[in-house]
């Protein structure tokens, strides 16, 4: 697709995704368009390690309600990878 910027849109900072991330898991914010295979490349090409499996998925977004003036609105819809690396690789996101 593009480059890894492009299709990696940021990483998903939960408590499960910090539970993951010790089996060697990674959840990422990913572009619309991008397929499993951008995705192996973009995250193998920004943090130089080995991917073994990428899973996808399409979060459809919440309804919002204005309490004031009860207008209903739609909050945008995310797709998501969940990223597995090989043994011994690891990604250095939130360490310092």
């Amino acid at each position: 697709m593009r480059d890894a910027m492009s299709v990696l849109i940021r990483p998903v900072v939960s408590e499960k995704t910090y539970a993951l991330m010790e089996k060697r898991t990674y959840v990422f914010v990913v572009d619309p368009r991008a397929t499993k295979i951008d995705v192996r490349n973009a995250v193998e090409q920004a943090f130089n390690v080995k991917v073994t499996n990428v899973n996808t998925l399409n979060r459809k977004g919440k309804s919002t309600r204005n309490r004031r003036t009860g207008v209903t609105g739609q909050r945008p819809g995310t797709k998501r990878a969940i990223v597995t690396l090989k043994q011994g690789d690891s990604i250095n996101l939130f360490e310092s």
